[in-house]
């Protein structure tokens, strides 16, 4: 369904010069009913006026539609959001590398954890968000991280699966946290 969203939108194609990577809760297979479709750009500073008005010339019509440019972890950014059939979709254009940018980060550290963890891992993931918890709020807890989530969260980057699977074997199931 996220896919033939995307499709219909003609997003991907209209923002392939800013290479764009649905990241989040979708791809890692931890979504539930009121999860967002995010994706993540890679936009220069000097692009940011045409990125912006392409955002606008295409999406400005659709419901709540919104969008402000920021700076996020020192960098230029935009974010733009706005609903499309079932999905709140957020576009999120930053003045780097998407494999730099804060979100695809996480979504990779996530990423390994599953793969360590397996599906109780992404049931208890799950439970946490339908409970209202944000995504890395959801795994700080789980993994018992101190500290702001979004930071902690990072701090395993280097891990690797295996590594972190010796990580998750010294904590409490996370069906029990739940």
């Amino acid at each position: 369904m996220a896919y033939d969203t995307l499709q219909n939108l003609g997003i991907l194609n209209r923002l392939r010069d800013f290479n764009p990577v649905l990241a989040g809760t979708i791809p890692l297979g931890i979504d539930i009913a009121s999860s967002d479709l995010d994706l993540l750009c890679a936009v220069a500073s000097a692009d940011i006026s045409h990125f912006t008005d392409l955002l606008r010339a295409h999406y400005a019509h659709l419901p709540d539609f919104a969008l402000a440019q920021k700076t996020i972890n020192l960098r230029s950014s935009v974010v733009c959001r706005f609903r499309y059939q079932d999905f709140v979709v957020e576009i999120f254009g930053q003045d780097c590398p998407i494999e730099a940018q804060h979100a695809f980060r996480h979504m990779v550290v996530e990423d390994r954890v599953l793969q360590a963890g397996g599906d109780m891992w992404r049931t208890a993931v799950r439970q946490l968000k339908e409970k209202g918890l944000k995504t890395e709020p959801a795994f700080a807890i789980l993994l018992q991280l101190r500290g702001n989530a979004y930071e902690a969260l990072l701090e395993l980057e280097g891990k690797s699966v295996a590594e972190l699977r010796a990580l998750l074997a010294n904590l409490p199931a996370p069906l029990n946290v739940v």
